[in-house]
């Protein structure tokens, strides 16, 4: 494992933890009940989506290592991937914040595009490329 593989599996190892944390600190969260119900349903789905979206990153980079794609299409490959997971997850997160519901959902709607990218690249890489 190297290049853009290693360092996108180092950044979604580390993150990891973070995400962890925050299942830690929704369970604060809803104990205080100091959000609404639809601030509750964000969160979760939010932290949800990022541990989930994580594993996907982790598995998509390990085959995106076995393919034959050139080093400029993994690194785009890993963007699409790391941007793609901190957009999916992040937008839920914005639900949270007075007044930024549609920036929420444009955030996650993006998000989900450029995992789609990912995903076809990886694909790609299967296919035609390994």
């Amino acid at each position: 494992m190297e290049g853009p593989i290693r360092l996108f599996t180092v950044i979604a190892l580390v993150s990891l933890p973070t995400v962890m944390y925050g299942g830690y600190a929704l369970m604060g969260v809803l104990r205080d009940k100091k959000l609404t119900e639809h601030q509750r349903t964000m969160f979760r789905a939010g932290h949800a989506h990022a541990g989930v979206l994580l594993v996907l990153a982790l598995v998509a980079l390990q085959i995106l290592g076995q393919t034959g794609l050139s080093d400029a299409a993994l690194w785009i490959a890993c963007f699409l991937l790391l941007f793609g997971v901190l957009a999916q997850s992040g937008g839920f997160f914005l639900h949270l914040a007075p007044g930024k519901g549609k920036l929420g959902g444009r955030v996650t709607s993006a998000g989900a595009v450029l995992l789609g990218a990912a995903m076809l690249t990886t694909a790609y890489g299967v296919a035609f490329a390994g």
